[in-house]
């Protein structure tokens, strides 16, 4: 993988094909690694019920994908007040750090919210978005997203104890104390012009009716139910590569 830096982070990321660009954000919790495209990286060899974009659509599309910050390869430091935003800056300058201008994203689990987040903090820079299983806030899921991020920080804490304790409460609080798909707000999905394809989801990170509500919020968006397993494979990668292409800038075509 290569790598870029901004502000104290290493990011490392991959890029694959040719043609109009794709920005992955991995499924994977605060663990989002490129890795999860294809395989838990604790379950090697495990068949996962989704397409890897970076096989499936390259050609026709150039495809990015990443490890967030503080997963997989990727470092940066944990500070107070960082939160979406934080990995929103990151994602804005991988593409600058790119050159790329404009570009489609692909976001699945946590990946989703990392989509609408850049949606928000730089809108003039997506063409259309795919967010499949979005995570999302439900009547009673809210310990299983705190478990999860304690997992991830006390793993973080014990491999980097010069990092921040409070900085890390800090930063589970700004991710998911909020509500709904906890990086951006009801009012923000109703205004957002970007083009979106749901795939929805169906467990207790992935709501169904976090991806339904964010459907019939949105001004332009097309939900789709049942799309996943390897019964599936070929359909749905035939109907994300249609709805990116339908989408795709004529002069990057």
């Amino acid at each position: 993988m290569a790598v870029f830096e901004r502000d104290g982070a290493r990011i490392h990321y991959e890029v694959v094909g040719e043609g109009h660009p794709i920005l992955l954000f991995a499924p994977g919790g605060m663990r989002s690694v490129a890795q999860m495209w294809r395989e838990r990286p604790d379950a090697p060899g495990e068949p996962l019920p989704w397409i890897d974009p970076r096989s499936a659509l390259s050609p026709p599309f150039q495809v990015i994908a990443m490890d967030q910050r503080n997963a997989g390869a990727s470092r940066a430091p944990v500070r107070a007040g960082d939160g979406w935003h934080s990995y929103a800056a990151d994602h804005v300058a991988l593409l600058d750090h790119l050159g790329i201008e404009r570009t489609h994203l692909m976001g699945g689990c946590i990946g989703s919210s990392y989509c609408l987040g850049l949606c928000q903090a730089a809108p003039e820079r997506v063409v259309a978005a795919v967010l499949q299983n979005p995570i999302g806030l439900s009547a009673d899921n809210r310990p299983a997203f705190e478990e999860m991020f304690a997992g991830w920080s006390g793993e973080l804490l014990a491999a980097r104890p010069e990092l921040s304790a409070a900085a890390l409460q800090s930063l589970g609080a700004a991710m998911f104390g909020g509500d709904f798909v906890f990086s951006v707000d009801r009012d923000f999905v109703q205004n957002c012009a970007v083009p979106l394809l749901v795939l929805a989801g169906g467990d207790t990170f992935h709501p169904r009716a976090v991806a339904e509500e964010i459907a019939s919020l949105a001004p332009d968006a097309r939900l789709v139910l049942e799309w996943a397993g390897p019964d599936r494979h070929d359909a749905t990668c035939d109907l994300v590569r249609e709805f990116l292409l339908a989408h795709t800038p004529a002069r990057s075509a």
